[in-house]
């Protein structure tokens, strides 16, 4: 599209650049009144679309750059959040890890535990962990049975509970 709208101008340009020619060559060689201001008209309507396109194609530069900037301001801003949040995130990990340990999950329940609340599912813990899904899923329902909590869900709304504020209804 970029490369076409050049063309055009470019077009338009040579347009402009011919007629201005053909113009002043019929004036010198006597052309008549009529001719010599329907030609000047169309030199002029040609000149003023050049100078339109000319005018859009330093816009749209102007945009680019304005984007670009902005692109560029969003991932500083991207890489700022993430090594600020990068601690906070290692040190959620590790009270996740001493959590299990306090509900003596064993190594594999621990690992199957992280996958969960990372959200995969069973068949893609399985296919993780290279296990049976049999295995997973027995897995899963021991984490439950030693934590006391019903579903995934739950699992996940003990560590984030109080990360979120409340709810409207809480907060009251």
């Amino acid at each position: 599209m970029a490369d076409t709208g050049k063309l055009v101008l470019i077009l338009s340009g040579l347009f402009v650049v011919l007629i201005g020619a053909d113009l002043t060559t019929d004036y010198f060689e006597g052309g008549t009144g009529t001719h010599l201001i329907l030609e000047g008209l169309l030199l002029l309507v040609s000149g003023a679309m050049f100078i339109a396109g000319l005018r859009q194609l330093n816009e749209a530069k102007q945009e680019i750059k304005s984007l670009q900037v902005d692109v560029e301001k969003l991932h500083e801003e991207k890489d700022k959040w993430k090594g600020e949040t990068q601690q906070m995130l290692a040190g959620l990990s590790v009270k996740i890890e001493d959590q299990f340990k306090h509900w003596k999950l064993t190594q594999a329940e621990t690992e199957v535990g992280f996958l969960l609340l990372k959200g995969f599912s069973l068949k893609e813990i399985a296919d993780i962990r290279d296990t049976k899904l049999k295995t997973t899923q027995q897995q899963s329902q021991s984490i439950y049975q030693k934590t006391g909590l019903g579903s995934r869900s739950e699992l996940a709304a003990f560590f984030l509970e109080d990360l979120l504020p409340p709810s409207e209804h809480q907060a009251g």
